[in-house]
């Protein structure tokens, strides 16, 4: 059984493959917050601004296999266009990307991307992994393809994830507009980031384009 948020199709904003056209899979629940507001001050990420409960978003639902999944979501690509890409994401999709659905999205022809916090193990053959640290628990998966660190974190620094094998090194603005003032204080996280990224060039600056765009 399979639960989604939401599904749709938009294009990716931010990281590596920003500007790409792909097709989002957002899986429910987390394994570092439940997603209720009276539990975020005592949970392991406290900013992250994703609404991951239930299945009462756009093309969200609940799917007995994987060919259902697959099915349902790839009615959402452009008919008759190849390059088919998915974003899995969450939430932490972890907790429910498995090998079947995986090999069902490959038979039809699709890349698989996957954003995951990085302390869960994680199935094979996803093609393009972003590792996005939350919190200091300790990361399960130290290589892949990019790893995007939201900044600044107050609990997490750069330069400790810069031995790590993985292919691209991201810094992202976090988004501060769903915290209040006394949850996180309120500073210019673009100029901060942006200062980072110079005087640290192993780093590159991510924004989220989707959001100056105002698309999904």
């Amino acid at each position: 059984m399979y639960s989604i948020k939401e599904a749709f199709y938009s294009l990716q904003g931010e990281g590596a493959h920003a500007g790409r056209p792909a097709l989002f899979c957002r899986f429910t629940g987390c394994n570092l917050w439940s997603g209720l507001e009276k539990t975020r001050s005592q949970s392991d990420c406290q900013f992250c601004d994703t609404d991951f409960i239930g299945t009462d978003g756009q093309n969200g639902g609940k799917f007995k296999t994987a060919s259902q999944l697959r099915s349902h979501i790839d009615a959402l690509w452009p008919s008759g266009h190849g390059y088919k890409y998915v974003v899995f994401t969450g939430g932490e999709p972890a907790l429910q990307l498995d090998t079947s659905l995986i090999k069902e999205m490959k038979d039809h022809g699709y890349m698989i991307a996957i954003e995951t916090n990085g302390t869960l193990a994680l199935p094979d053959g996803i093609d393009w992994i972003c590792v996005s640290p939350k919190t200091p628990k300790k990361l399960v998966i130290t290589k892949g393809d990019e790893l995007k660190l939201v900044y600044p974190q107050e609990q997490l620094d750069p330069e400790q994830f810069e031995t790590l094998d993985f292919d691209n090194f991201y810094l992202q603005p976090m988004d501060q507009g769903h915290l209040s003032v006394d949850q996180i204080p309120l500073i210019n996280t673009q100029e901060a980031t942006l200062h980072y990224c110079l005087s640290h060039p192993r780093w590159r600056l991510s924004l989220q384009t989707h959001k100056m765009l105002n698309i999904d």
